[in-house]
């Protein structure tokens, strides 16, 4: 793995007002020199710790607040259902858009694939600058392709990959994307990953049965020419948004394990164990604790954050707050993701939703892993901010 590419995270001086929360998260991972002195910070140390003789690609250190943008336009490219003859509708600043069938002029033969996973594409917009960025790629690249294709995404235009977490629904997709579109990507093309513990082997050890729950295939993101671009910490994401860094955990949400990693690298695969914390790598096989796992936000003008949760197995409410004190923004636009609450209790659930409410996003969009309880619970909690996404909804958010 010597050849692989990989660069550090950048440092952003976050705007003013402080976030209330921002010194909770800053004592809780280390970050007071990264985000709280307000100075631009290049994380030479830990990039050798992590890279262990890797060539780096160093990323540009930026200061100042996170990009105001004009518009930010969310396309759930896979998630769990379609509802094909959803009416699309407006709504204050928001275009909500569900796509139907891929009809045309001769017979259909393909319509959008849903399955248990999540991808979500975003094309941001500041003056005449245009960013596109892929969150996630399912569980299957026969997915991901089939829905890329149907929805217009061009891959020669994608600016950046995020991948949230070492799940195989949220990586499933990835490697068969990259390998389609050879020859099509922009050269080193960032994958943005929370960690090392990304690439760990895993099982899924949760009901309803035990079994393997796939890896990633580091030498097929070498032969794709990626920069994998370790963002432990705060990275800005084309310009345009913020990796969060890996997601503290201080409220009330507790992590349920549904899977576990397997420490070691052999034959191309896996994670290395000396660049994971030592409590990862005390025992061969441990239960996950996510602490690879990042979210993505976005800063639309006047109106505050947009939020990519993903799947939040840290909390929905641990990733806002950390995309808060990441990005120096305490208003939160619209959270949109999975909020990993299907296997929890109700009332734990409606402790969510309270707490959602305090913190007052204009819209939230439950996806993938959140459960029906959750969106039933809400809607009677807060109706006006409870929007229904879709596989091939897109939601464009305007300043």
């Amino acid at each position: 793995m010597g050849s692989d590419h990989i660069s550090d995270s950048i440092a952003l001086t976050p705007a003013r007002p402080q976030v209330p929360w921002r010194q909770f998260f800053c004592d809780e991972v280390g970050r007071r020199e990264f985000i709280c002195s307000g100075g631009a910070s290049v994380l030479s140390m830990i990039l050798a710790t992590l890279l262990a003789g890797s060539k780096p690609v160093r990323a540009e250190t930026v200061t100042g607040s996170l990009p105001e943008l004009d518009r930010v336009a969310v396309r759930i490219v896979i998630d769990s259902y379609q509802f094909a003859v959803a009416p699309s509708r407006k709504l204050p600043n928001l275009d909500v858009q569900h796509f139907g069938w891929g009809l045309s002029d001769k017979p259909p033969r393909k319509t959008l694939v849903s399955e248990f996973g999540l991808a979500m594409h975003v094309e941001s917009r500041r003056g005449n600058e245009t960013r596109n960025v892929l969150v996630d790629f399912g569980f299957t690249p026969e997915a991901l392709l089939n829905n890329a294709s149907l929805l217009g995404i061009d891959p020669a235009a994608i600016d950046a990959l995020v991948l949230s977490h070492g799940h195989q629904d949220h990586f499933g997709g990835l490697v068969g994307f990259l390998q389609a579109h050879s020859g099509k990507l922009k050269p080193k093309l960032p994958l943005f990953v929370g960690g090392e513990g990304c690439f760990c082997a895993r099982e899924w050890t949760a009901p309803p049965a035990r079994g393997n729950f796939g890896v990633i295939n580091r030498k097929a993101l070498e032969e794709a020419d990626l920069a994998v671009t370790v963002a432990e910490r705060p990275a800005l994401v084309a310009d345009h948004a913020v990796a969060t860094g890996q997601i503290g955990q201080k409220t009330f949400e507790k992590v349920l394990s549904p899977s576990a990693m397997t420490i070691g690298f052999e034959r191309g695969v896996g994670c290395y164990p000396d660049r994971l914390s030592e409590a990862e790598r005390s025992a061969p096989v441990v239960p996950d604790q996510f602490q690879h796992e990042i979210a993505t936000a976005f800063n639309l003008k006047g109106r505050g954050l947009v939020v990519l949760t993903s799947c939040s197995h840290r909390g929905v409410v641990n990733a806002i707050r950390q995309a808060q004190a990441a990005s120096g923004v305490e208003r939160i636009h619209a959270v949109i993701g999975g909020f990993h609450l299907a296997p929890y209790q109700e009332d734990y659930v409606r402790d969510t939703v309270k707490a959602l409410q305090e913190i007052d996003p204009t819209y939230v969009v439950p996806l993938h892993c959140t459960g029906e309880p959750f969106y039933e619970i809400a809607r009677a909690a807060m109706p006006t901010k409870l929007l229904r996404g879709y596989t091939g909804t897109r939601l464009v958010f305007e300043a």
